[in-house]
């Protein structure tokens, strides 16, 4: 794969892209994607924890044939990677979502469409060629959200994943620093909303965003959406257990890429804990820090059906359009391949805890 300024075959690991990225991107751009709140504690805890996790290999056993498929609430995936929900793409690459969905299809990997898409919903899954899932921030007036929860179900999107962990934003002092904006012209297709008619003072989606949401609303969503209803931001054990209680489809355990509340534990810690509860009830799917094959071999171990990936395909988007973003999965599909055969593992059903050193 090429690009008129570089061979994207070159770049080995998701870290490549970043200083590659931060070279094609405007600093405000780079700032939005790469920061996080405060300290952004949260974000090197998301880094350095799935690092700090050690594998136990095993020896003489045929790998010569690697399965990585596998069936996510009753969708059959190619491998354990989604790509996260990821406002305004076309911040890092003119060709935004469409890109990043034309990448997803080269690479065979479902793509979680956000609420804040500069791309209208039905642009995208009517080229998709793997499952679109939609993010869903719940709007202050349950008419708008229902016509955006219906806009999703009509183009075809296979789940609806309620961010859950975004009442208000939280302190993004790096977004301050570099005075986000967002550039004329953008618009908010999936919302109806043209974002030059929002106050940029504290921040674009604070008025987007519904600080009343509860538990009532959870039930209320189940009962209109006639596909899987994910929660996404569930860190604390307890909330876990009470999202399967009101019928929740799966959760995604994720702490926004550290972008809210500042010194959150990791989602490498906070993982097991909330499988320790949920004891395979619903599906779980991780989201933070990964960067590594070795990273999603170890959150499979700890209780996850699978991964998602935010920064580093958005750095590959800012690099490469699409085939960046295509070139970033598949490196971690091989980066998984090689980790799997590392440690006596032939499919994704054959990892459990006793890959990880400490299991």
């Amino acid at each position: 794969m090429q690009t008129a300024e570089l061979n994207l075959a070159n770049l080995l690991s998701l870290t490549d892209f970043e200083p590659l990225a931060q070279a094609r991107m405007s600093p405000m751009a780079h700032g939005y994607v790469s920061g996080g709140a405060a300290d952004e504690l949260t974000v090197r805890a998301n880094l350095e924890d799935w690092k700090r996790i050690r594998l136990k290999p095993r020896i003489l056993i045929d790998v010569s044939r690697i399965d990585l498929a596998i069936e996510l609430l009753g969708q059959k995936l190619a491998m354990p990677v989604l790509l996260a929900p990821a406002a305004f793409q076309r911040l890092c690459h003119a060709e935004g979502e469409l890109a990043t969905v034309a990448g997803a299809n080269l690479a065979g990997a479902p793509m979680v469409l956000s609420s804040y898409s500069t791309e209208a919903v039905e642009n995208i899954t009517a080229i998709a060629k793997n499952p679109v899932w939609f993010q869903l921030y719940a709007q202050s007036k349950r008419e708008l959200t229902q016509r955006i929860v219906e806009r999703a179900l009509a183009a075809g999107c296979k789940a609806i994943c309620l961010t859950v962990d975004t009442p208000v934003l939280g302190a993004r002092n790096r977004e301050g620093r570099s005075q986000f904006n967002i550039p004329p012209g953008f618009k908010l297709p999936n919302l109806d909303l043209d974002i030059s008619q929002l106050s940029t003072a504290r921040g674009v989606s604070d008025e987007l965003l519904a600080p009343t949401l509860t538990w009532k609303d959870v039930e209320w969503l189940r009962s209109i959406c006639r596909i899987p209803l994910l929660l996404k931001g569930v860190m604390n054990p307890d909330d876990a257990v009470r999202a399967i209680d009101a019928g929740v489809a799966g959760l995604m355990v994720s702490n926004h890429g550290g972008r809210n509340l500042d010194t959150l534990p990791s989602t490498a810690e906070a993982l097991p804990r909330i499988a320790a509860k949920v004891q395979g009830r619903i599906p779980l799917i991780v989201d933070g820090g990964i960067r590594r094959g070795t990273d999603i071999l170890k959150a499979l171990a700890l209780g996850a059906q699978a991964v998602m990936i935010g920064r580093p395909y958005l750095y590959a988007l800012a690099v490469g359009g699409a085939e960046g973003v295509a070139r970033a999965i598949e490196i971690l599909r091989t980066e998984l391949e090689m980790a799997m055969a590392l440690t006596g593992r032939r499919s994704i059903a054959e990892i459990d805890r006793s890959v990880l050193w400490d299991g």
